[in-house]
């Protein structure tokens, strides 16, 4: 599934407040990036309570319930969880991991808030949730019927939205410290195979656990953490970036010219991290127009081939990834990378031999 415009999720929760409350919403996204959340904390701003159902443990029964004899007719009981007597905010997780028959189950819920002959109360809210099939999720195709019978949204990640979360719900300093310096990092798609991969809710979990440690706290036992939450790149990433801060070396210093480039073998991960936060910092900085330079732009330009020399002397393949495309398909400005070409030819020519 896939929707031309994504919302993040302060524009989410506008939207639940405005839409949700007169039709059916049903919010895709990739795992772990706080769709189930956002929907807690809808209810809790309306003030209604919160009750969730998990569509792939759902059979057609535990929905329409099983019949009754009453006055000599039969009709179905629904579950207690659903028939209750005040407004709540029913929600639907995973609605797209369960089986068609189930699908089926939930066609009158949602459209007309009905199960069988009980209706749920005024003022009740209806919130659909699921992963997507480019998420190497357990999901199934969604009918046309289900589909029509809700308003469609796809939530994105927003590291600048995630950063004032995580320092309200004082989140570990490594943890906000790190992706403030990598918010790319915050979150990467699924990969095919199994191993773990970094999204807003592996990063919450570290900082839970980065909290038990305290002061005990080792790069071996980092190492562990993060390789146990994290894309397996940002885990090691973490551990330099932490080695970084516990020996005191600060990119702004090398940019400046107050200190250079960490070059003990011990350091190389160090390096590495710097390297790339470096690259990071340029793309952010440097305007992809030559039109739009200013004097300080040229002065950060300058200043950067001299740094990707330094870089080169100690690592010629630190310094090739620094100026290559990335596997986002981010790069530096393509003036810059003309210079680049025309000052240092041999980073260029080395990284494309």
């Amino acid at each position: 599934m896939n929707i031309s415009s994504s919302v993040t999720s302060k524009q989410l929760m506008e939207l639940l407040l405005n839409v949700a409350v007169v039709r059916p919403v049903f919010i895709w996204g990739p795992p772990g990036v706080g769709k189930s959340s956002l929907v807690q904390r809808f209810a809790d701003l309306v003030g209604l309570p919160c009750v969730s159902l998990l569509g792939s443990q759902l059979a057609p029964e535990d929905l329409i319930g099983v019949p009754q004899i009453v006055g000599g007719v039969s009709r179905f009981c629904p579950p207690s969880m659903i028939a209750r007597n005040e407004p709540y905010c029913l929600f639907l997780d995973e609605l797209n991991a369960c089986t068609h028959e189930v699908q089926k189950a939930f066609y009158s819920l949602i459209l007309e808030k009905r199960v069988g002959e009980y209706r749920l109360p005024e003022g009740s809210v209806v919130i659909g949730a699921g992963n997507r099939a480019q998420d190497s999720a357990i999901v199934k195709p969604m009918s046309s019927a289900l589909m029509n019978r809700m308003f469609h949204v796809q939530l994105k990640v927003s590291h600048r939205e995630w950063l004032e979360w995580a320092y309200e719900n004082e989140l570990h300093p490594l943890v906000i410290q790190y992706i403030e310096t990598r918010p790319d990092h915050l979150w990467v798609q699924p990969p095919k195979h199994e191993e773990p991969f970094s999204t807003p809710r592996s990063w919450h979990m570290l900082s839970d656990a980065l909290k038990e440690y305290g002061d005990r706290l080792r790069p071996d036992t980092l190492e562990v953490l993060a390789t146990g939450c994290l894309s397996p790149h940002h885990a090691g990433q973490l551990k330099a970036f932490y080695k970084q801060s516990h020996y005191k070396y600060k990119l702004h210093e090398i940019i400046e010219g107050g200190a250079n480039w960490p070059h003990q073998p011990e350091d190389r991960d160090v390096l590495y991290f710097m390297a790339q936060s470096f690259r990071a910092h340029l793309i952010k900085e440097l305007p992809e127009s030559k039109d739009a330079l200013a004097e300080h732009h040229k002065k950060l330009a300058h200043r950067a081939k001299a740094l990707l020399k330094n870089l080169s002397a100690i690592s010629l393949e630190i310094a090739q990834l620094a100026v290559a495309r990335d596997e986002a398909g981010e790069s530096l400005p393509d003036w810059f990378l003309v210079e680049i070409v025309r000052d240092l030819p041999r980073l260029v020519q080395k990284k494309e031999a």
